[in-house]
């Protein structure tokens, strides 16, 4: 558990979060130059305290370096002076030119970098949790988690992307307890990776969400627990995933939140070529369970309300804003 007090609320009561998801940046081919503008006209804008990458920010498989080539985006959020953390995803260190290990280590001795490779015990590289001090400094007032949600699953057991081990879930339902137990109730806390949890389905077909899905939800097969944990715990508010390049939809499932970041990068594949870059924008209030969201475009805009789509029998309705105060 790393506390840094890097991470407070501002004197305003407020905590900003910039979501960087699926830049698949390959460091020189002409669309990198179109990255690198959608993230420093997000971060210029928006000016957060915190910058979250959450998954395949390098197309692993078309580096020489997976390391070097993330290094080159780590200096965006540097430039402003933002701390940042990091979820890898199954891209970043494919064909295993840089091991998660190796990339982990890389990074977290960046001044500005917060990420950690987690413990050792665990499934994964970089399971860890941040803590958000009050504006006071004194005391955490919220808990960002991080997992590793790797790559393939083992071939023998199923063909699917992997999931989250049982080890995983045990892990975090320590760190919230501890944390629980320290502060006297649940802290608001959030979470974030990379691969969408099974539930990402059912929220869709289920229940109302706000944004668009454009193409099937990439999780694992197996569903080993770990929404259920978080529901349990009482503490996680929502939940903020990449993969799936043209999905930035959210929508509440049982209490939680669960959002997709908005794709970034001009080298993300399979997706339309209109469709509109930039990034998911977080922001919590001290002292209040809930948060607000909304995208930050490439162009500038603000999009703070996405086309609600109704779970089967339902009509759609007008759009709306994501705004979850009430969730709790």
């Amino acid at each position: 558990m790393k506390g840094n007090k890097q991470l407070a609320f501002r004197e305003d009561g407020t905590f900003t979060i910039v979501q960087i998801a699926d830049l698949h940046y390959e460091g020189g081919v002409p669309e990198d130059l179109r990255t690198i503008a959608v993230i420093e006209s997000v971060l210029a804008s928006e000016r957060p305290d915190l910058v979250v990458f959450t998954g395949d920010a390098v197309k692993g498989n078309r580096c020489d370096n997976q390391l070097e080539q993330f290094l080159e985006l780590a200096a965006l959020p540097e430039k402003f002076g933002i701390p940042y953390a990091i979820a890898l995803g199954n891209h970043d260190t494919e064909h295993d030119i840089c091991t998660r290990v190796e990339w982990m280590e890389g990074v977290s001795s960046r001044a500005l970098c917060l990420a950690e490779a987690g413990p050792e015990d665990v499934t994964g590289v970089g399971n860890y949790v941040l803590q958000v001090y009050g504006s006071d400094g004194e005391k955490a007032k919220a808990a960002l988690y991080f997992f590793d949600t790797g790559c393939s699953a083992p071939k023998h057991i199923i063909k699917s992307y992997a999931w989250l081990e049982r080890d995983q879930v045990d892990w975090y339902i320590r760190q919230s307890s501890a944390l629980t137990e320290r502060n006297g109730e649940p802290l608001p806390a959030l979470a974030f990776f990379h691969i969408p949890l099974p539930e990402y389905n059912d929220v869709w077909d289920l229940h109302t969400c706000f944004g668009v899905k454009n193409e099937n939800v990439g999780c694992p097969r197996l569903n080993t627990g770990m929404f259920a944990a978080m529901k349990q715990m009482g503490d996680v508010m929502g939940t903020f995933v990449g993969h799936d390049h043209t999905n930035d939809y959210c929508g509440e499932l049982y209490g939680i939140w669960l959002c997709y970041g908005r794709a970034g990068g001009y080298n993300t594949a399979g997706e339309d070529a209109e469709f509109p870059r930039g990034a998911r924008v977080i922001r919590l209030r001290e002292g209040e369970r809930g948060f607000e969201t909304w995208q930050r475009m490439e162009d500038g805009t603000v999009v703070t309300q996405q086309e609600e789509h109704a779970p089967v029998g339902r009509l759609p309705a007008v759009p709306r804003p994501v705004k979850t105060a009430d969730v709790g």
